[in-house]
């Protein structure tokens, strides 16, 4: 018996060295062993995540997920497609007045419905062929009598010369212009200086204090040493910052404004490219308008009318009497009020898209606005016709929402998370616009929000398959606002990433690109007939 009580008390003694020697181990080694374990969230990520740490960096380390890739992969390829062009006087960069424009197979007479090419050489202020291409130009075809107007399509052949083609849509007498917007010196300045900081806008939180506010600044990304609140959707690792007020929660922000700041990555050589002298220059001034007729050719046949999914064309169509002729399809007049009967539409994105919340508001008389408790033009809005049951929202897409005017942000939220609240059915449509307040800032925010928009959709599509999706793409804007800024370059190339990113949905585009060229407007906000007939499209896409 005294044996075994012995043998238990030796073992008791060995377990007890055995566990203090495991435990001085682990905690000598415990980052060893984290690695080993891969523990996939580190402290201290997750108490930035959890609050604010004034000396936590604004982009925690964490391994590339499938976002960054993606992202990293469009960003070569736009790389590539806008190589630098670095110039060392103005002199050398492309001069619309020295460039050439040269009519292949001129005619007395054109025949409605052929294309019209012209070859574009273009050369710098000395007269010198340039050797690349790379310059941004807009192609167009008007007859401003008819109320008629379409986009060209050009070909660049990166050598300095450029096949600018025109479909003959309708007869008459058609000027042609091609307008250069940036050498290509200019779009290589212009890209380089985007990518390069984040503070060409600064954003102003107002936090509620009792009776009082408490103003600070706010960003994408704020390089202060001051205490910090983050503002960060996990799942889809988008952030917004703002210096957190002495002794107030984070949770207290209530509003937002922005104003622009005195930040340029431009050299001054560069900014004399974007003076308005040298922005949309018309580069065939020399050429006549032409003229063209039917050619008593055959009854072109009638083409099937517009239906959702059909796929675009460049140019995608073309204006006559103020009203959009698709290239593929054929727009029907629709009753809009019959058409929306049980229809619920969730307009979401920017101010371009609010412009067709107005337009439904004003053209149907028994649709009522319901007070959602908001104030200034960034107010959520929600209209209802009780009668035919019409339920129309629009909603703001989330920071960085640009405007001088002060808005709520209580209720912000990024559309990735109001699409994933969508049950979706056959009656649903989904409207979504982004780009024109991305333009000031580095094209990495863009795309990440455009594909996680895109993810959000497609779980949408895999839960509700009848739901119908539709991307209305940027308007063009004024071409000698803040070109650094604004420039539409900037919104081509979101505009080009969009097109790419939802190639893989079953989703609809509304080509608004396209149409603001053929209308020819240059306003971020067009006039009320273009936004009726971007409008016209959905309608047929719904009815």
């Amino acid at each position: 018996m005294t044996k075994r009580v012995t043998s238990r008390k030796s073992l008791l003694v060995l377990l007890f060295i055995l566990a203090s020697w495991i435990t001085f181990t682990i905690f000598q080694n415990s980052t060893k062993l984290w690695t080993v374990l891969k523990f996939p969230i580190s402290l201290h990520h997750w108490n930035l995540i959890m609050k604010s740490c004034p000396e936590a960096p604004l982009n925690p380390a964490v391994s590339p997920t499938e976002t960054e890739l993606r992202i990293k992969g469009i960003m070569e390829k736009l790389d590539k497609l806008i190589p630098p062009r670095p110039f060392t006087n103005v002199s050398s960069t492309t001069s619309a007045t020295h460039s050439r424009a040269i009519l292949l197979s001129p005619q007395d007479t054109y025949c409605m419905g052929n294309q019209l090419d012209i070859l574009l050489e273009v050369r710098d202020h000395l007269g010198r062929r340039k050797e690349y291409g790379g310059d941004f130009l807009r192609a167009r075809m008007s007859s401003p009598a008819l109320k008629a107007g379409a986009s060209g399509k050009v070909t660049d052949f990166n050598n300095g010369t450029y096949l600018v083609s025109f479909t003959l849509f309708w007869e008459g007498r058609v000027s042609l212009s091609v307008l250069l917007i940036h050498p290509s010196e200019g779009v290589s300045a212009l890209w380089r200086a985007r990518n390069q900081g984040y503070d060409r806008v600064i954003f102003t939180g107002q936090f509620a204090n009792g009776t009082s506010h408490v103003y600070t600044d706010c960003a994408l990304v704020l390089n202060s040493s001051a205490e910090l609140c983050e503002y960060l959707d996990t799942r889809d690792q988008e952030a917004f910052y703002c210096v957190k007020p002495p002794h107030i929660p984070c949770a207290a922000l209530t509003h937002m404004h922005s104003k622009n700041k005195g930040v340029s990555y431009l050299s001054k050589q560069e900014r004399s490219l974007f003076e308005r002298s040298n922005v949309g220059v018309e580069m065939m001034g020399k050429l006549d308008a032409i003229t063209v007729s039917k050619c008593n050719k055959k009854t072109v046949p009638m083409k099937k009318k517009c239906k959702f999914g059909m796929a675009s064309t460049i140019p995608s169509g073309h204006v006559w009497k103020d009203t959009w002729n698709p290239v593929s399809c054929s727009l029907a007049p629709i009753k809009m009020r019959e058409c929306l009967r049980g229809k619920f539409i969730y307009l979401m994105g920017d101010s371009t898209i609010r412009q067709w919340m107005e337009y439904f508001k004003s053209s149907i008389n028994t649709l009522k606005s319901v007070d959602l408790h908001e104030f200034g033009k960034f107010q959520n809005q929600l209209a209802v016709d009780l009668d035919k049951n019409i339920n129309i929202q629009w909603k703001k897409h989330a920071y960085p929402l640009i405007g001088s005017l002060t808005y709520s942000v209580k209720e912000i939220e990024y559309i990735t998370r109001a699409i994933d609240r969508t049950g979706g059915e056959k009656n649903t449509i989904v409207v979504i616009s982004l780009g024109q307040h991305f333009r000031p800032f580095p094209i990495d925010v863009f795309l990440r929000r455009a594909l996680n928009v895109h993810d959000a959709v497609q779980r949408l599509l895999l839960r509700s398959p009848d739901t119908m999706v539709i991307i209305k793409s940027e308007n063009i804007r004024e071409m000698h606002n803040d070109a650094e800024r604004f420039s539409d370059f900037h919104g081509y190339i979101q505009h080009l990433a969009i097109k790419d990113i939802f190639q893989d949905l079953n989703v609809g585009i509304i080509d608004a690109w396209d149409i603001t060229i053929a209308y020819g407007t240059n306003d971020v906000h067009p006039p009320r007939s273009v936004v009726g007939n971007q409008i016209n499209i959905l309608l047929n896409f719904i009815c």
